[in-house]
This record gives structure tokens, C-alpha cells and sequence, in this order.
């Protein structure tokens, strides 16, 4: 029997929220929140992990980065903070049963955590892999971090993430994703 909040392949979701071209030059660590971002979208496209993908106001902000655009195929824009409001976005993750939601982007302290609080309010259990999100501050990051998870928000890493999806070194695609970690160990 595994815990709760294990993430498995058959629950387990990636929404990457906002990573857009004018906004990312302000972004604390944003070239490794990036890389980590890739990573965490090719091993779930490897592990057959559904990824939905946002971006707020694309007017203003432009559109999602080239090396993360690339890997995805639909970003609906939105002008709400939480990706909740995205028409579908919910009552997709509701039909597939995707109760476990991994979010990735930014800005943690406000579309990521608008969507985080509004999945919880939902019964969605909530990852939030600290090193693909950021903020433009380190307090606004930090304190946003501390908030979602005294709403029950599970805080992990990337590489966590993924060795959980994964389960074991038997999994028939172990090798190729022990590829994607090397890789990723290369550009950190």
C-alpha cells in the first residue's frame, strides 16, 4: 500500500502556468527554472503524464518561451490568476481522474498559488516542485511556498517528482529516463 500523496502515473497530472518571453528576464533563478520546467514536461510526455500548459494575457506578456513552447501543444491564454478559469481545464483533470495536479511556472506567489488554492478548494492534491517555480522576489517565492504549504500543497523538487512517477528501476522506460536526468545533471 502507498501513501496518499505518492504520485503515481494513473493520478498524476503537469500544468506548467505562465512561463512567458517578457515576464521571465525579472525571474529569480529563471534559466534553471527553465531546464527544470523541460524536464519535468519531457518525462512526463516520456511516462505518458498528461501536461496542460497556460499563459496570461500573451498580449502583454508574450507567448510561452521557444524552449518550453515547443513541447507544448495548447496554451489557452486566460486574464484570471488561477488556471481554474480556463474553460475545461478543471472538468479535464476531473474526467480523466487526475486528482494529483504537479504545477510548474510562475509567478509562485500569484498564478501558481491562485491555482493551487483553488485545486485544493476542489479536493485536487497539489505538487509544487520548488525548483520550476519562481518569482521576480525570493521573499514573494519563499512566503507563497510557506502558504501553500500550510494549505496542504505538497512541496517537492523536479527530480522527485519524476522518480516518483516512475515507481521503480523495472519500469520499461527506467533507461531512457535515466537519459533525461543525466542530461538535466549536465545543464545544472
Amino acid at each position: 500500500m502507498s501513501h496518499p500523496t505518492k504520485l503515481t502515473l494513473g493520478d498524476s497530472s503537469l500544468l506548467v502556468i505562465d512561463v512567458q518571453e517578457k515576464l521571465l528576464p525579472r525571474i529569480h533563478a529563471a534559466a534553471t527554472m527553465v531546464k527544470n520546467i523541460a524536464f519535468l514536461i519531457d518525462a512526463a510526455k516520456l511516462l505518458d503524464v498528461p501536461v496542460t500548459a497556460t499563459e496570461q494575457y500573451p498580449k502583454g506578456l508574450g507567448p510561452t518561451v521557444p524552449e518550453l513552447a515547443g513541447r507544448l501543444s495548447q496554451r489557452p491564454d486566460k486574464v484570471a490568476f488561477s488556471c481554474c478559469a480556463v474553460p475545461g481545464l478543471v472538468d479535464n483533470l476531473q474526467r480523466a481522474a487526475r486528482t494529483k495536479v504537479v504545477l510548474a511556472g510562475i509567478e509562485t506567489h500569484v498564478c501558481v498559488m491562485h491555482t493551487a488554492l483553488d485545486l485544493l478548494a476542489r479536493d485536487f492534491r497539489v505538487y509544487i516542485p520548488v525548483d520550476a517555480v519562481g518569482s521576480r522576489y525570493t521573499v514573494d517565492h519563499e512566503q507563497a511556498l510557506r502558504r501553500l504549504e500550510k494549505a496542504n500543497a505538497i512541496i517537492t523538487t523536479s527530480e522527485t517528482t519524476v522518480f516518483e512517477w516512475l515507481g521503480a528501476s523495472d519500469h520499461p522506460r527506467f533507461k531512457q529516463l535515466s537519459v533525461l536526468v543525466q542530461e538535466r545533471m549536465k545543464t545544472l
